[in-house]
């Protein structure tokens, strides 16, 4: 989530350019892969968690999400949100405003290296000038979502007709330049939701996702720095949805690090997936199909990072999953703001931050498969919902 103009992205000035406009009909099998993330699972090199070095981070379970209501996740938010469904010490890795492939191939490089997964939320144009990175992020086993067409800044000001229209173009623009359908997953930019804005993902069936850990790479970028702050704000939380940005340089040198140490210091990740999928309305593809169209000329800007990914086998090991299915809200009230400066004090909000469900997890050896069974039970009544606000969220 850079506060910056698209238009001012500095890198080289080409763009990515793909053969083939969308097909017409997308098969099941391709849509499954986008949304539950390809092959969530280890290739054969992963099994042994070993990558010469000693112990690699992996993926420690799967979490399916049901984003039919609409549900938020993630501390830093003004409004009503979920329970987070992580336990203690476990992170989930995100990245915004990407792709940019000089930057989004090395962070691929270094996931696949670890062999571990992330959510990757891109931006409508951004995805349009490099589809071939964007098939990448699929094709390597990420889940992949949204943030908006052109990344303006608070959309809460926004009359609810353009930031829909944000929205939407932002949904058809990823899911065009992947070329399967994607995951129905949302982040707002600089993290500016709304009640009105969150009422609409909720009558499109689409979760949205805030942060637990800003990892601040928007402003450093010093690698050893962007490392250190990152681990530290991880360790004051004990983990949660971490935020980075694949257009940053300082991040994905820093990445390597950030992974050892989070094993080092006994952290699993768990990977975000779909029970569904985005629908791109009509009316938003036929505004994305022409522009990408235009990048149609056989192309291809070749990434600074990195060499081609490793081949995935036909068949990998799944780690255990869970289903969070969030209840249906009421979006129609907007929550009082009260401001956070820092993540002392955000950590300090959590327990206040009550959500209106509850998850109840039982024992994996309960499971006939061994995976984690997860069921989400309503409250009787909702609690008032504080913000968390922090002022380097970008």
């Amino acid at each position: 989530m850079q506060l910056y103009p698209l238009k001012s992205v500095r890198g080289p000035r080409r763009f990515v350019l793909m053969t083939g406009l969308l097909a017409a009909a997308l098969m099941a099998a391709s849509a499954h892969f986008a949304v539950a993330g390809g092959a969530n699972g280890s290739s054969p090199a992963c099994r042994g968690e070993t990558d010469g070095s000693g112990t690699v981070l992996g993926v420690s379970r799967i979490v399916e999400i049901d984003a039919s209501h609409g549900p938020i996740f993630g501390a830093m938010t003004t409004q009503a949100r979920e329970p987070s469904f992580l336990k203690p010490k476990e992170v989930v890795l995100t990245f915004d405003d990407g792709p940019m492939p000089w930057i989004t191939k090395s962070i691929l490089d270094t996931l696949d290296a670890q062999c571990t997964k992330a959510t990757f939320f891109s931006v409508g144009r951004m995805a349009l000038a490099y589809p071939a990175t964007v098939k990448d992020v699929v094709t390597r086993g990420h889940t992949l979502g949204t943030h908006t067409y052109s990344h303006p800044f608070n959309m809460p000001r926004m009359k609810l007709e353009s930031a829909a229209t944000e929205i939407e173009r932002g949904i058809a623009a990823v899911s065009a330049a992947a070329g399967t359908p994607i995951a129905p997953f949302f982040r707002f930019t600089g993290l500016s939701d709304s009640a009105r804005l969150l009422g609409y993902l909720q009558t499109r069936g689409i979760a949205a996702f805030s942060v637990d850990v800003v990892s601040n790479d928007s402003y450093i970028g010093n690698p050893d720095t962007l490392a250190d702050r990152t681990m530290a704000e991880i360790e004051k939380t004990k983990g949660g949805i971490v935020l980075f940005h694949d257009i940053k340089s300082s991040t994905a040198k820093a990445l390597p690090i950030i992974l050892r140490r989070l094993k080092a210091k006994g952290y699993s990740i768990v990977h975000m997936t779909a029970n569904g999928v985005s629908q791109p309305l009509p009316e938003a593809t036929d505004f994305v199909t022409p522009k990408l169209a235009k990048t149609n000329t056989g192309k291809e800007l070749l990434p600074f990072y990195g060499a081609a990914g490793p081949d995935r086998p036909a068949h990998q090991t799944l780690p255990p999953s869970a289903v969070i299915a969030p209840a249906l809200r009421d979006r129609s009230t907007q929550h009082k703001a009260v401001r956070h400066t820092n993540s002392r004090d955000l950590k300090r909000s959590v327990d206040d931050n009550a959500a209106q469900s509850i998850v109840i997890e039982a024992d994996a050896g309960l499971s006939a498969v061994g995976d984690w069974i997860t069921d989400v039970v309503p409250k009787s009544s909702p609690a008032k919902h504080p913000s968390v606000r922090q002022r380097d969220a970008r």
